[in-house]
């Protein structure tokens, strides 16, 4: 039995996923974002569940079953669309990770110097 998924969050979310890869094919002023084969692949795969079934997920543990998107499946829409911009902007991607902090003792050794 298929779910009732609201048609308007379907279409709010193919809008999503195909600017995401127009950005890829269009040739304007700004390089094309540089996506990972996993991420062409990941856009690709949303965009032809959301055209089928009108929802990318099936499992209802993952997300509303009134969404067209899991959780995850936004999160990493919204981490690739921050990615794009990141690099249309011209800024370097963020490195995710530990950042190593100076002892505080090692700030009053630059300081005197």
């Amino acid at each position: 039995m298929p779910r009732d998924v609201d048609p308007k969050r379907t279409r709010k979310a193919l809008r999503q996923v195909r600017r995401l890869t127009a950005l890829q094919d269009a040739p304007e002023g700004a390089p094309p974002p540089d996506y990972s084969g996993w991420e062409k692949e990941f856009l690709s795969e949303v965009e032809a569940r959301l055209d089928k079934y009108g929802s990318a997920f099936a499992d209802l543990g993952k997300g509303a079953p009134d969404e067209a998107l899991s959780r995850l499946q936004a999160q990493k829409l919204k981490e690739i669309e921050k990615k794009a911009k990141d690099q249309a902007n011209g800024k370097e991607p963020r490195r995710s990770g530990f950042k190593r902090k100076t002892p505080p003792w090692a700030k009053k050794a630059e300081s005197e110097e």
